[in-house]
């Protein structure tokens, strides 16, 4: 009576910017003494692994960090000619996205200067800022509105919400509509 020896090895390395690849080879035996079953395992697990660690050195294309985005033109908040982008690919978490967006309309900040300050504090426009950089110029927006004039105070004059800081952080701040900080 024979036996079916089937035998697979596979690998996966990681890559830079999240990527990875895999390699595996399977092989298929018959024995016909139970007794070789020990002996051709390691046998087959040892070649199976050679050849896997010798094939996987062969990379192959690795994706830069940029790949898939055509360029920066076009992932600004808006671009040269004014037209709001709010559509299309963000690097951000939806819920980011739409915060920022939020943040931006309600509080009448220079698009402009908020795409600036996004490439002044993380190298990046806004729609291509992961997670971690767009909670961060979240936070810095939140700082803004924070601390600027809302609400006549009693005596007429502004009166803040906030610490009163500008929330410039060694940066320029965001502008509203119309010149405001």
């Amino acid at each position: 009576m024979a036996v079916k020896l089937i035998a697979n090895y596979a690998k996966r390395l990681g890559l830079p910017g999240y990527s990875s690849h895999q390699f595996s080879v399977s092989v298929e035996t018959e024995l016909t003494d139970l007794g070789q079953v020990q002996g051709e395992a390691a046998r087959l697990y040892g070649l199976l692994q050679d050849s896997v660690d010798r094939e996987i050195q062969q990379v192959g294309f690795v994706p830069g960090d940029e790949y898939g985005l055509k360029d920066n033109v076009g992932l600004r908040l808006e671009n040269s000619s004014g037209t709001h982008l709010a559509t299309g690919r963000w690097s951000c978490s939806d819920k980011q996205k739409e915060l920022i967006l939020k943040l931006v309309t309600e509080h009448e900040l220079e698009r402009d200067t908020v795409e600036q300050l996004a490439l002044d504090r993380f190298g990046a426009g806004v729609k291509l800022l992961n997670k971690l950089q767009a909670s961060g110029l979240i936070g810095e927006l939140l700082e803004l509105v924070n601390s600027t004039p809302r609400h006549p105070g009693p005596n007429g004059s502004p009166k803040r919400s906030g610490n009163g800081s500008n929330g410039s952080n060694g940066h320029a701040p965001a502008t509203r509509k119309g010149g405001r900080a």
